[in-house]
């Protein structure tokens, strides 16, 4: 009998993606539909270690956060409350005039384990788009262009499906799932 996973997340689209990575592995993902409770801290590192350790063993949250450099890595951790209020809409108006339009996604699992939690971060560098750009993917895909690309995450999703912060976190997971 394989073992099941638990993705704690209220968002079904981070849910679609890591399922096909451990469909692709063999492994099982079950979806628990919910949240948790979120703690203010600098890092996501901080607000998901806290938020796991309240999780029971084979669980796992994966917070993320829309880093940009010109505008001292706002929105952050606060990435998901931001979307909700200004969207990409506001992040562009907040970018008008600016040259330096580097940023990066990051993503944090945090795992519970039988006795402690394990972090694994995932980052993807690269620009902010003048303009929204795309349909595919959710959240800031539509004005996020990864290093060494011309297209948004949203205009090209099989490129997000291979190299995006949470596909990388999601990896180190499942790498670390495999050899336990």
């Amino acid at each position: 009998m394989r073992r099941r996973y638990v993705f704690l997340t209220s968002n079904g689209h981070k849910f679609r993606e890591a399922e096909e990575l451990f469909i692709e592995e063999g492994l099982a993902l079950e979806w628990r539909r919910g949240s948790y409770p979120e703690i203010q801290g600098d890092t996501l590192e901080e607000v998901a270690m806290a938020a796991a350790k309240a999780l029971e063993e084979g669980v796992f949250i994966e917070d993320s956060g829309l880093f940009i450099d010109a505008l001292k890595g706002f929105p952050g951790v606060y990435s998901s409350y931001i979307l909700k209020t200004i969207g990409n809409e506001g992040i562009l108006r907040l970018m008008e005039g600016v040259e330096d339009r580097g940023a990066r996604f990051e993503s944090v699992v945090a795992y519970r384990g039988r006795d402690e939690v394990k972090i694994f971060k995932g980052v993807v560098r690269g620009n902010i788009s003048p303009s929204i750009r795309g349909s595919a993917g959710f959240g800031y895909d539509p004005i996020f262009i990864p290093e060494g690309h011309a297209r948004t995450f949203a205009e090209d999703y099989a490129i997000k499906k291979k190299i995006s912060h949470r596909v990388k976190s999601i990896k180190m997971l499942i790498r670390y799932l495999k050899e336990m």
